[in-house]
């Protein structure tokens, strides 16, 4: 799943890191090698 909108937050179930989008351009968000989980936005 990629990036639709700005203000979404994703965190790494890996190491814990969080962002927040501030230009979505449709990607996927990947840390530590995985993919990260859309937490709200």
């Amino acid at each position: 799943m990629g990036v639709e909108k700005s203000g979404e937050k994703y965190r790494c179930n890996v190491c814990g890191n969080e962002v927040v989008v501030t230009k979505a351009g449709g990607g996927e968000l990947v840390c530590c090698k995985q993919p990260m989980e859309k937490i709200e936005g």
